[in-house]
């Protein structure tokens, strides 16, 4: 590559990774705002909200960066514009077009980004983030040790502790067990531990109490006992086995056994062809932001008063692109045979650079009306 596109191609870069940095910022704060409600409310522990909120980043940078592209591109080429730059380099004889290989650079590296993040490594975090989702929801540390709180883990148990120390004894437990019709169970032990062994988790009582209410006879027994061992590997609802989500399966697979996937996942054929081809549309949507950026600004010419129309009008453009993506959208999952529109947004994108570096370029010549003549 000549200097002037190596230099053109560092600024977008350099500008590139500062956007896309403060947008996933942005994106990455409020989605750990949700996973810390979530996730600490229930008694994880901090180690579990990071390791969660690492695995959503590569679907929040696959979101953001199309968006980063289109605005490191806008903003050099307006700086560009407003320092003469592109002035200058144009006296030379550069045309619009050869302006723009720095820029198609520039999205062909956005896009080989995009689709290793689309194809590999977002698949891949939506699996281990749904393994460790089925994982915690089985928790029985997580689910069943806070203190000052009375929990319901699973229906029909009551379960309360005063106080937990540092060394993992609990204090003033309570348990109520209404699980079997017609009888209720109520523990409560001044001390407890929590231990584990092959059979699942135990709860040890110490000095406590088991009251046995029988609500046919109405009859109460009480038993005082000086250490007790009570199952606890019932009272979690274990998590069935969560079936496969289209957006974790593999792209091949989603091409190739496009059927058996849409069996699997409950969704239609459609449904799984478009996933498979988004896949393959996001980067070159990366690509087409990019350009429609800098034609947009590079078809209005010089203007001491700035490029603000122009900004505002490739603002617009991809608005435009958008918008056709979300209306291929239904279409294209209702009829697997469809498929294709997928790729209708980069088509217009496509033809929208194209016009506009022809307009730039001047092979484009609007045609003036002619004079009237003035009336004698």
């Amino acid at each position: 590559m000549q200097r002037f596109d190596r230099y053109v191609l560092s600024q977008l870069m350099v500008l590139f990774g500062f956007f896309a940095l403060v947008l996933v910022s942005v994106y990455w704060v409020n989605k750990a705002v949700v996973l810390f409600d979530s996730l600490i409310a229930d008694g994880h522990s901090a180690g579990v909200f990071m390791e969660f909120t690492a695995l959503s980043l590569p679907s929040v940078v696959a979101l953001v960066l199309p968006m980063s592209a289109f605005a490191a591109t806008v903003y050099v080429t307006n700086r560009m514009s407003g320092d003469s730059e592109l002035t200058v380099v144009q006296s030379t004889g550069y045309s619009p077009w050869r302006l723009a290989r720095p820029v198609f650079a520039f999205g062909l590296v956005v896009g080989l980004m995009m689709s290793i993040l689309t194809h590999v490594l977002v698949p891949k975090s939506i699996e281990q983030l749904r393994l460790r989702e089925q994982e915690i929801a089985g928790s029985v540390t997580a689910s069943l040790l806070r203190e000052g709180t009375f929990l319901h883990p699973s229906k029909g148990i009551t379960f309360y502790i005063r106080d937990i120390a540092p060394d993992g004894e609990l204090h003033d437990v309570f348990l109520s067990d209404r699980r079997t019709k017609g009888r209720e169970v109520t523990y409560t032990a001044e001390r407890a531990f929590l231990v584990r062994d092959d059979a699942g988790p135990k709860l040890v009582m110490l000095a406590g109490m088991a009251q046995t209410l029988d609500l046919i006879e109405n009859k109460l027994s009480t038993t005082n006992f000086n250490d007790l061992t009570h199952d606890i590997s019932g009272l979690i609802s274990k998590p069935g086995v969560k079936r496969r989500r289209v957006n974790q399966i593999p792209t091949a697979e989603l091409l190739f056994q496009t059927a058996a996937i849409a069996e699997e996942t409950k969704k239609t054929e459609g449904e799984v062809l478009e996933e498979a081809h988004t896949r393959f549309q996001a980067p070159l949507l990366c690509l087409i932001a990019s350009l429609v950026g800098f034609s947009a600004l590079i078809s209005g010419g010089f203007s001491r008063f700035g490029v603000t129309k122009q900004i505002i009008g490739a603002i617009f453009l991809l608005v435009v692109i958008k918008l056709v993506e979300s209306l291929i959208t239904e279409p294209a999952r209702s009829d697997p045979r469809l498929w294709p529109l997928v790729y209708l947004p980069s088509l217009v994108g496509l033809a929208m650079v194209l016009t506009m570096l022809w307009r730039a370029a001047g092979t484009y010549r609007p045609r003036r009306r002619p004079k009237q003549e003035a009336p004698a």
